[in-house]
């Protein structure tokens, strides 16, 4: 047997669970799991909890299976995963927070989204009060050197962005170890789920990161559908893909412009700039929303392009097609933002592949993996595109990996235009729920794939969700890739990753 049959096959199969298995799995096999991690034999995808049963999906590493493997845990403590595959520290420590489960044998034991200040203790599980007075402050890890020194920035930044802690510890100017402290924007979000309607789950799932708000609305609906069974029309899918790949368009659009400004190259940073902003009036224009929030719904979509929008999309891939030429010519012969560029920010593929590092940063890293291609799901499995791979894994990597994408993302948009045939954009109704149902989903957003997973009770609420940023899994890799280069890059390399706070901190 291989590593991922005895994983999938193992355990009680929970029957109401779609469209991949979840499996009530013994202590033993989940330290089997661990194991298998740590060699490399598969790959984890999501891991989070409930009051009394910890849940971990993984996904075959040469193939399109995934599955879901449940572990009871009756005393409040399970195995940690962590203890022996690194990936899932931060995964644990906030499954810990939410839910008051226990890791035995865990590497790192101290809070991640819990900073003491909720009034609440496992807010998700027990709902302990919490210790009266000021919180500890935040233990970080000691590096030890002689002529060492420490550099606090944030919470609070500079700009517009959200908040987020970085320790650097630094020999003058030269980056010993970076360590971030998130969790500054936690909302509650699993919370709000519970109990929620799926007009207003759907709703929340879009808002957890708005950058992403396609990408993670149509996850979350895949996973309704999949828990329904519900068929949905071939033109809301090929509406959802058409407003997956704007999305994704706009932000690489911007990102490749931050990344820019960050080189001091505010010329490419304004014309991205003004590209982007094209893009998103145009999705205004076509459905209503400049990011077309709440326009994915379960069961299909909620605004239909008319031929006028259609013919404003075209017109938007023909004027940025040749616009965007011009300024990949300008970045490729800039030889000041090249230098800034190239053999900073390094990220191993060794690195890439033990945390399943997926997204343009993965891809730049050598990790082929994308939803679309690698799993699958409609209407990309009769799209024509490639999913651009880089070795380098450094911010150029970064930066042309965006490119490409984009690139294919404008051809993507016009094979949609070109194959529309008209339709309902949406279910007549989700199917009925007898008894609870789940489902799950995996959805290729602009930063890498979004884990939906959920479970429907019979009047319709939704009684569990969890939704994983791809964050979770690039975050950690950050405070690799700014080691041996200096404090000033730092910037530059946070850029080229472009982590979410919002979507990490829930």
């Amino acid at each position: 047997m291989t590593a991922w049959s005895d994983l999938s096959e193992s355990g009680r199969p929970v029957d109401s669970h779609r469209p991949w298995p979840r499996r009530e799995v013994t202590q033993e096999t989940w330290r089997l799991a661990g194991q298998h991690l740590a060699e490399g034999a598969i790959s984890l995808t999501a891991l989070w909890g409930e009051a009394r049963t910890v849940h971990m999906a993984l996904r075959e590493n040469t193939g399109r299976g995934l599955a879901v493997l449940s572990l009871d845990c009756p005393d409040g403590r399970f195995p940690s995963i962590a203890a022996r595959h690194p990936p899932a520290v931060r995964l644990e420590r906030a499954l810990r927070d939410l839910y008051g489960l226990e890791p035995l044998g865990a590497a790192d034991t101290r809070p991640w989204l819990d900073h003491g200040r909720w009034g609440v203790r496992a807010p998700l599980g027990a709902a302990l009060p919490a210790p009266d007075g000021a919180p500890e402050p935040y233990p970080f890890l000691r590096a030890e050197g002689e002529s060492l020194h420490q550099i606090p920035v944030g919470p609070v930044h500079a700009g517009i962005i959200e908040p987020g802690h970085f320790r650097f510890t630094a020999n003058g100017e030269t980056v010993v170890r970076l360590e971030e402290r998130l969790g500054y924007v936690h909302k509650g979000i699993e919370s709000l789920l519970r109990g929620a309607k799926l007009a207003r789950a759907a709703k929340l799932a879009g808002r957890i990161s708005g950058d992403s708000t396609v990408a993670y609305a149509w996850a979350f609906a895949r996973a309704v559908e999949s828990a329904t069974g519900t068929q949905v029309p071939e033109r809301a899918l090929d509406l959802r893909a058409m407003m997956a790949e704007l999305e994704r368009a706009a932000n690489h659009l911007g990102d490749i412009g931050a990344i820019c400004n960050d080189a001091a190259f505010t010329l490419m940073h304004a014309h991205c700039a003004a590209l982007r902003e094209e893009v998103l009036r145009a999705c205004a224009l076509c459905f209503g929303h400049r990011l077309m929030m709440d326009c994915v719904i379960p069961g299909g979509v909620a605004a239909d392009l008319d031929p006028a929008g259609a013919g404003r999309l075209r017109g938007l891939v023909k004027r940025i097609r040749p616009a965007f030429a011009e300024l990949v010519h300008l970045y490729d012969n800039t030889p000041s933002v090249l230098e800034r560029t190239t053999h900073t920010g390094n990220l191993s593929s060794r690195l890439a592949r033990q945390f399943a590092c997926g997204g343009f940063v993965g891809r730049a890293s050598g990790s082929p993996f994308d939803a679309r291609t690698t799993i699958g799901y409609a209407p990309y499995d009769r799209l024509r595109f490639e999913v651009p791979v880089l070795a380098e894994g450094d911010v150029n990597a970064r930066v042309w990996i965006r490119i490409r994408e984009l690139e294919q993302s404008l051809a993507m948009i016009e094979q949609l235009l070109d194959g529309a045939v008209p339709g309902p954009i949406a279910a007549p109704r989700l199917e009925p729920v007898r008894g609870p149902m789940e489902g799950a989903a995996l959805v290729e957003g602009f930063r890498g794939d979004i884990y939906a997973w959920v479970r429907l009770l019979p009047d319709g609420q939704v009684e569990r969700a969890h939704l994983r940023d791809p964050s979770w899994f690039q975050w950690p890799l950050l405070e690799a890739a700014i080691e041996g280069n200096i404090v000033a890059d730092f910037p530059l390399c946070n850029k080229s990753f472009n982590c979410t706070y919002s979507g990490h901190d829930l």
